[in-house]
């Protein structure tokens, strides 16, 4: 138990998988875990422990941005035994080569305000992304594998021109959370994956609907889980 858990020792796989939203969470158990159970509901950050295809995975919320996803990871890592987590989150495109709906394998995350600076960029443990690309081509879904750019900031008073940088840069999505976890896992010493789903585009102004934002995820859960169950 911590200050955000309730869960017993034991009570999360080694695997776990992190959507922000507790809906999203709820709704990933439900629908591809047998036998699951929910081991969390302190703040309503909820967590669930079952097994697919006979591999026993767990799925955690986060919440939004760096502190509320710290917390949780640090936790699951430090107090609970995890030794792998997979983020399957929402992203935005900065390219019209990135539409609407596909999911994003990250190559490689940095926060925004390393990018002029040159700081070495994160990096998924290299068994997960290559798992990721193979199933990803394996079930037919529409993928995108490369670099992201990571911001603490949502609403941001230059919208328009803000990523013009990492855009030049070569970097084609962003999020709130990848940077954060490829930094963490070299610090914390698991294994990261990031899989997100294309939720709006930076440059069009696009946006998916909140009623398809459930289903919308199925794809990357499913390649997620599908790494989950080929690691050991």
């Amino acid at each position: 138990m911590t200050p955000h858990n309730e869960a017993s020792p034991g009570d999360y796989a080694e695997t776990v998988l992190v959507p922000g939203d507790p809906l999203r969470a709820r709704w990933m158990a439900e629908t591809f875990l047998d036998d699951c159970r929910c081991v969390n509901t302190v703040r309503g950050a909820l967590g669930f422990t079952g097994f697919y295809q006979g591999k026993r995975v767990s799925v955690q919320t986060t919440g939004m941005g760096r502190p509320s996803f710290t917390i949780y990871v640090h936790e699951l890592i430090a107090s609970y035994g995890v030794r792998t987590v997979i983020r399957v989150g929402s992203c935005g495109a900065l390219t019209a080569s990135t539409p609407l709906r596909d999911i994003f394998v990250a190559e490689s995350a940095v926060m925004d305000f390393d990018v002029a600076a040159g700081d070495p960029v994160g990096k998924p443990d290299s068994e997960l992304a290559r798992l990721a690309v193979e199933t990803a081509r394996a079930r037919k879904i529409p993928f995108h594998f490369g670099p992201m750019v990571s911001s603490d900031i949502f609403y941001h008073p230059t919208p328009e021109t803000r990523f013009d940088l990492p855009r030049a840069k070569g970097i084609t999505a962003v999020d709130m959370e990848t940077a954060n976890l490829f930094a963490l896992s070299s610090a914390l010493g698991y294994r990261a994956l990031s899989i997100c789903t294309i939720v709006d585009s930076l440059l069009t102004g696009e946006e998916t609907a909140l009623s398809e934002r459930q289903e919308l995820f199925r794809t990357a859960a499913q390649v997620a889980l599908d790494v989950a169950k080929a690691i050991g």
